[in-house]
């Protein structure tokens, strides 16, 4: 097959959750790049529609929809618009995700259940909903977005940390029983990214200390710019990364070396 089909994403047809800013509008943004049709799963409609925009800009569709990842009805709704519009799905990349910086003891059930739900029931509900398509049309990509908190663990990020403990364990299993329908299915895990999210914790002067300590600590000297994730998402959705199946990439600049 020659390089440049290989290494690229014309004519896929992409599923983006969390897409509306950060990590997953660079995504968005880098597989338009690449020929990828996006469409963007947020809770946040008007900047959701900005990075369609955005992605529209390379000559490709962009569709932005408001989905609640967690609500199961919405997500198949959103999967069933999507194959009206694009025809089908080659790609499906869980990005979405959210966390505060909160030592676990000062935590309560409310709290654990968000962090829950979004991060791991969420991509779990997404990743079915797409299953179903892949396995009949005998191909597709999933790429789920987990966390350097969930290999090594992250002081004020308890719960978080088990979900993205959780994503990782989830892709390998899914890899597993997937692989015979000519599916891969692997895992992004960044460090700490310039993101609104990020910017928020460093507004606490807890997260900031935390933040701070972390980002001396860095090899590269520096956080993660949301294309630096964005471009690692695009090497497992390509067609050159089709023998690699439950794997976990870290993209931390050299934070967390070992695993």
């Amino acid at each position: 097959m020659p390089t440049r089909q290989i290494y690229n994403l014309k004519s896929k047809k992409s599923i983006i959750s969390g897409g509306a800013s950060g990590i997953g509008r660079a995504i968005c943004e880098t597989f338009g790049s690449l020929g990828a049709d996006v469409a963007i799963f947020d809770v946040k409609p008007e900047e959701a529609q900005k990075t369609a925009e955005g992605v529209k800009v390379h000559g490709v569709n962009a569709l932005s929809l408001l989905v609640d990842i967690t609500d199961e009805a919405k997500v198949k709704k959103g999967v069933e618009t999507v194959l009206e519009k694009f025809g089908k799905v080659d790609i499906l990349v869980n990005n979405a995700g959210w966390d505060r910086i909160v030592p676990f003891m000062e935590t309560d059930l409310n709290f654990w259940e968000k962090i829950i739900k979004i991060n791991y029931l969420g991509p779990v509900i997404c990743t079915k909903a797409v299953l179903e398509v892949m396995i009949n049309r005998g191909g597709g990509r999933i790429i789920n977005i987990s966390s350097d908190a969930g290999r090594v663990g992250s002081s004020g990020e308890a719960v978080y940390s088990g979900t993205k403990g959780g994503i990782i364990a989830f892709t390998k299993s899914i890899a597993r029983e997937t692989a015979r329908y000519g599916i891969t299915v692997n895992c992004i895990s960044p460090g700490p990214t310039k993101t609104p999210l990020l910017d928020d914790m460093m507004k606490e002067e807890r997260g900031k200390k935390i933040l701070e300590a972390i980002e001396r600590s860095i090899p590269l000297r520096r956080f993660a710019q949301p294309e630096d994730i964005a471009y690692a998402v695009a090497f497992f959705a390509m067609d050159g990364s089709r023998y690699i199946t439950g794997q976990v990439l870290s993209v931390s600049g050299g934070l967390s070396m070992s695993g």
